[in-house]
């Protein structure tokens, strides 16, 4: 039964595990990673905003970003390098990701929707030091790419060199790999007689690349299988593909062990004539089981000869026959003789082939170091270019930002995700200077506090019906004697003609008295209620005046409202100081709704860029 180590992550493995089991195979769980999530800036996530494409690399890279809870574009075409992290990013976002028919890098740059980026904004969820092919594909076909790096593999700190050791004791046939950092992990704090046993494993992997880095580690390609991916159908495909093989040469070695003794008696007589041939050629491998089974065979006709002659002493035959048995025991003398000739003429070849061997070994691997060390120099040589239509792409956001949507914090944001880019390239030390005055400059610029200021007006708005008028109130006009009552005596007819002509007189002309102060000018309540409602309309006005970002009306009508409140309400009263300090500090506040702002970085990023 083949003995399968699955080295995926913790709570990775354990599909796949059952249903190697249910096959028939022995599979155990080894992880030898663990995920860390990490914790991105504001400015690495801002991107996810406004990207018109999003590629997940993993399902790790979905439950990492999904836990940040970021502000991210669902209209966005998402992408997904396998099936299992289309399910994942479906049930964290809500929205169906493309995903290619060959779940690795190579499919994911095949899809068609990628082959045409050049303006886009794409961003890149990944995990730390992962999938530099995809970033570096996108760029060249003109891209804007942000890398968003959400989590991180470690190896697991248990882990200690013995592991091996282990594995060796559990008959371990075959190990499933599903990435370089995986790779890094088993083999790197390994000695070499722990590496030597370990190449000699069959291993299963996800994709070309990690077969790729696993023969670096001097591993054989025979030894290596490429899996369809790296889900737990496209695994279990390839280990059960190459079962039937390494169960043979399970049961092989089984029989080998389990061979009688006397099979090696029956064969060590016909070796010295292999071995005699062999010596004569000088071209066939002499085996030390060979040498020891025909000592074992001389000694045991030695016995049996030995027997026989004290049988048959007393006679001729005996004679004869010890006298045959003596000779045989010559050649086969001679034999051993030619054997362990050859067997040291053979020794010697093996070691004069294995210093050639060790030799050859070691010019190559100096070799494959130089080649390798000069690919990774012209790769960082080539991901160290920066793209100036990157670069142009982003200050034109900029710009946009400042002047169609008046958004100084999101143009200050734009500007410092700039900084960061330019920022590990020389050269730019100009372009940045300009950038960061303008940060400072627009960091600077207070924005209106538009709610505050409008819930003021209104706490104002709600007293003006609390105000006390300043106008005295009428007293009661007196009791009025009619003096030009008529008489009821005739005798009086010369008083009653002289009243009646007082009626007369009052009738077109009313004197009025009123006891008490000097008379100020008297309002209806009728003309107060206008004077109430004039000062409402003009806070009201403020308050719109303010929504629609008007200053100067603003001003206008508070200064109108102040007018009124102080002509027609005493001044003295504690609820008009209140409502005239309130509308005292409205006229202070700063309303600069379009300041005037000029960016330094515009003209440096046009004379950088030519």
């Amino acid at each position: 039964m083949p003995h399968i180590l699955i080295t995926r992550p913790e709570g990775k493995g354990v599909s796949l595990a059952l249903q190697l089991e249910q096959a028939g195979y022995q599979a155990s769980l080894f992880p030898v990673l663990k995920i860390a999530y990490l914790t991105p800036s504001n400015t690495q996530l801002s991107p996810l905003i406004n990207a018109d494409k999003i590629i997940f690399i993993s399902q790790d890279a979905v439950n990492a970003l999904a836990l940040l809870k970021p502000n991210i574009n669902t209209k966005a075409q998402f992408y997904a390098v396998g099936q299992q992290t289309a399910d994942t990013i479906y049930a964290s976002f809500g929205v169906r990701a493309a995903i290619p028919k060959q779940y690795d890098s190579e499919g994911l740059l095949a899809l068609k929707s990628l082959a045409e980026v050049d303006g886009s904004n794409i961003v890149l969820v990944k995990g730390e030091g992962g999938r530099p092919d995809i970033a570096k594909v996108l760029k060249e076909r003109g891209a804007f790419l942000n890398n968003c790096v959400v989590y991180k593999r470690e190896p697991v700190s248990e882990l200690v060199n013995s592991w091996t050791d282990h594995w060796q004791s559990n008959n371990v046939h075959g190990i499933v790999i599903t990435s370089n950092a995986a790779v890094d992990a088993i083999f790197t704090p390994l000695a070499a007689p722990q590496k030597q046993w370990l190449q000699q494993c069959q291993f299963y992997v996800a994709s070309e690349r990690i077969a790729a880095y696993l023969q670096q580690q001097q591993v054989s390609l025979a030894n290596i299988h490429i899996a369809a991916g790296a889900s737990d159908d496209a695994m279990f495909a390839c280990i059960n593909q190459q079962g039937s093989t390494m169960s043979e040469q399970s049961k092989s070695i089984t029989t080998e062990k389990n061979t009688p003794t006397t099979a090696s008696t029956a064969s060590a007589k016909q070796e010295p004539v292999t071995a005699k041939n062999a010596a004569d050629k000088n071209k066939q491998k002499v085996s030390k089981v060979a040498t020891l089974a025909l000592l074992v065979s001389l000694i045991v006709a030695s016995g049996v000869g030995y027997e026989f002659y004290q049988k048959l002493n007393a006679g001729k035959a005996q004679n004869l026959a010890v006298n045959d048995l003596n000779e045989q025991n010559k050649l086969l003398t001679q034999e051993l003789q030619a054997l362990k000739s050859a067997q040291s003429n053979l020794q010697q070849a093996l070691f004069n082939s294995e210093k050639k061997i060790a030799a050859a070994l070691s010019e190559n691997a100096a070799q494959n170091q130089q080649e390798l060390k000069a690919a990774l120099q012209k790769a960082q040589q080539q991901g160290s270019s920066l793209n100036p239509q990157e670069v142009t792409s982003l200050q034109r956001m900029a710009e946009f930002k400042l002047w169609a949507e008046k958004d100084y914090q999101g143009t200050s944001a734009v500007l410092k995700r700039l900084d960061a880019l330019l920022s590990e390239h020389p050269g730019t030390v100009e372009v940045r200077q300009a950038i960061m005055q303008d940060i400072q400059t627009l960091d600077s610029l207070k924005p209106v506090a538009t709610e505050a200021i409008y819930l003021q007006l209104n706490s104002v708005l709600t007293s003006i019906d609390d105000l006390v008028f300043n106008a005295v109130n009428l007293p009661q006009e007196a009791a009025v004697i009619d003096e030009n009552a008529l008489s009821d005596n005739v005798s009086d007819w010369q008083q009653n003609l002289s009243n009646s002509w007082n009626k007369i007189v009052d009738s077109f002309i009313t004197v009025r008295q009123h006891e008490g102060v000097s008379i100020e000018p008297l309002l209806t309540d009728q003309e107060r209620h206008l004077i109430n409602q004039r000062i409402k309309l003009n806070l009201t006005q403020a308050q719109d005046a303010l929504m629609s970002k008007q200053a100067s009306i603003f001003f206008n009508a508070l200064s109108e409202a102040k007018r009124l409140v102080a002509e027609y309400f005493k001044q003295d009263d504690d609820a008009t100081k209140s409502v005239l300090k309130a509308l005292s500090n409205l006229e202070k506040e700063q309303l600069n709704f379009n300041p005037e702002v000029t960016l330094q970085s515009t003209q440096k990023v046009k004379e950088w860029a030519q």
